[in-house]
């Protein structure tokens, strides 16, 4: 998958590989999170874009739009550096810089340095952040800080999808809708 609107197929998100999970009493599969929008953001506690920008991002959208129906979940997904971020080092991370939503740590890969899930859904680093709809399909994916406009009207276009909007099959562009350079009639 690329980083962009990912509307040509909407598909749904695996199951996440997470060996622990913090910030919840259980653990959390993809599945049970259906009926939410979710904010997925993969990050790694020793990458500066994570620390500065996308953790203090999750955690404002967590605080300001998790009773709308917006659950926010981290993904520490280590690439580099393993025995610095091991979970007791990223328990005290998170403690110390307050973060409140769910956070599980990327299950690691039986051969290599890139975690399961990491792999799984093609993230090429961190942060990345991704929006799943409320029927869990991934409707973005984006490599590198995202913009916080940009991430709050994604949010809420899919906060304001209509019961109609989530089952119907995202559709191709037509020539045939019979638009002309000029407009498109009703």
């Amino acid at each position: 998958m690329r980083d962009a609107d990912v509307s040509e197929a909407w598909p749904l998100l695996p199951e996440w590989q997470v060996s622990t999970w913090l910030n919840t009493p259980t653990p959390l599969r993809v599945a049970d999170l259906r009926g939410r929008v979710v904010l997925l953001h993969a990050f790694q506690m020793l990458c500066p874009g994570c620390v500065m920008q996308a953790l203090p991002q999750a955690a404002r959208v967590h605080e300001t739009l998790a009773k709308a129906g917006v659950a926010v979940i981290g993904l520490h997904t280590v690439f580099e550096h393993h025995d610095a971020m091991q979970p007791s080092a990223l328990a005290a991370f998170i403690h110390e810089y307050r973060l409140r939503f769910p956070i599980g740590v990327d299950a690691p890969a039986a051969h290599g340095p890139i975690p399961q899930t990491m792999q799984r859904l093609g993230l090429r680093g961190t942060p990345s952040c991704l929006l799943l709809d409320r029927r869990g399909r991934l409707r973005l994916q984006h490599f590198g800080a995202l913009d916080d406009l940009a991430l709050g009207v994604a949010l809420g276009r899919l906060l304001s999808e209509s019961d109609s909007e989530l089952t119907a099959t995202p559709r191709e562009p037509s020539d045939d809708a019979g638009c002309t350079p000029e407009a498109c009639p009703r």
